[in-house]
């Protein structure tokens, strides 16, 4: 059925299971919330737990899963570290992921 429909591709195993693994790195409520932050700008573990309401160890940790998954680069400037999103096209995938459940986000930076 799949053979008469134009272009129909489908994508390589590898990448299914990187798509996958962003997703799931999404999964979580914490995560989410602060990547939304972040894709506002770079702020601080404190700032960012303040934000996504809970604490700054459980913030620590989300990064450092983040970080390892690429998703999330930090600046130290003295004993602060600042962080911001990497590059690439998170930002629009998590403005899309709330207009799908109804909600009207403003366009974040990329």
């Amino acid at each position: 059925m799949h053979q008469g429909i134009d272009d129909f591709a489908m994508p390589d195993p590898a990448q299914v299971r990187a798509a996958t693994d962003l997703l799931r790195m999404l999964s979580d409520p914490t995560r989410f919330s602060v990547l939304w932050a972040l894709a506002q700008g770079e702020s601080n573990v404190a700032c960012l737990a303040e934000l996504a309401g809970t604490s700054p160890t459980a913030v620590s940790q989300h990064l450092s899963k983040l970080r390892l998954a690429g998703l999330v680069q930090g600046r130290r400037e003295g004993t602060y570290v600042y962080y911001t999103v990497a590059e690439g096209p998170l930002g629009a995938l998590l403005v899309q992921a709330l207009r799908s459940v109804g909600a009207d986000p403003r366009a974040v930076r990329h």
